[in-house]
């Protein structure tokens, strides 16, 4: 599973204001945290707009990197704080550009970007029809947006597909719609990975954290093999190496035990 750690994002409350603050030691302890409890990528968004975001983009990832040589997944729709982020990262490890869609102008933006960087590319599976909302919409999108990046010269290596995780609160059969996408992109590009905002799922719920661990397990075993989320919670942490091992991704349960080893599952 490949982690994308989701707690530098400026639309948090304390993030905005370490932001504004410039405060280098809280998102650097921060972004440190998030690599030691298990991180592959370290998510950047610093939720603002226009010139602001640019100067605060670069800002981020100059904290970030020099806190962690974990790659830094540049989270924003702004080319240019995009561009930004990239002359500024010097870390050796491929980083990573959340997202490109469908949208009108969103590809013809974004291809150019990450063919010149080589960097991965979060898809997000939204159109000019804007938020899914039926069956098979997330799969029929991502199926556009992969042919349209992969002609465009991406590899599905790069290719990391969201297929854009609703709230179940908001319809009964948001999850199971949400499962079938994953499937059925995961069959459509085995190369591709399959990413999510996690925590969307649960959004408008009590107890959210133990909705997350649910639905992290059954997408796992669906063809989800990342995700935008907190690595900080060490139970949803223990969840996904637990299913890894019981979906054949752990051979002999080496990860699992040595997971235990650390005093990593809690449970």
């Amino acid at each position: 599973m490949i982690i994308i750690g989701e707690l530098i994002n400026g639309t948090r409350k304390r993030i905005k204001e370490a932001i504004a603050s410039r405060d280098a030691d809280y998102i650097a302890d921060l972004a440190t945290k998030q690599a030691e409890a298990g991180a592959d990528f370290i998510d950047c968004n610093p939720g603002t707009v226009g010139e602001k975001e640019v100067q605060d983009m670069q800002w981020l990832v100059e904290t970030i990197q020099a806190a962690t040589d974990k790659p830094i997944s540049f989270d924003s729709p702004n080319p240019e704080a995009i561009q930004r982020a990239l002359a500024t990262y010097s870390g050796t490890a491929t980083p990573m550009i959340n997202s490109v869609t469908l949208e009108p102008g969103s590809v013809e933006k974004m291809l150019p970007i990450v063919l010149e960087a080589k960097v991965n590319v979060v898809a997000l599976a939204l159109s000019e029809e804007g938020m899914p909302s039926q069956a098979g919409q997330r799969e029929a999108v991502a199926y556009r947006l992969i042919d349209r990046l992969t002609a465009g010269g991406i590899q599905p290596e790069q290719i990391f597909v969201d297929p854009v995780i609703a709230p179940v609160s908001t319809a009964h059969e948001v999850g199971q719609h949400i499962l079938q996408a994953i499937a059925a992109i995961r069959d459509y590009c085995p190369e591709c990975h399959i990413t999510c905002g996690l925590s969307n799922i649960s959004f408008g719920l009590p107890n959210r954290q133990l909705m997350n661990r649910a639905f992290v397990g059954i997408a796992m075993q669906a063809g989800l093999d990342s995700a935008v989320m907190d690595p900080l919670d060490k139970q949803l942490m223990a969840h996904i190496i637990a299913t890894e091992a019981i979906i054949g991704q752990d051979e002999f349960c080496m990860n699992y035990l040595q997971a235990h080893r650390a005093g990593k599952l809690e449970v």
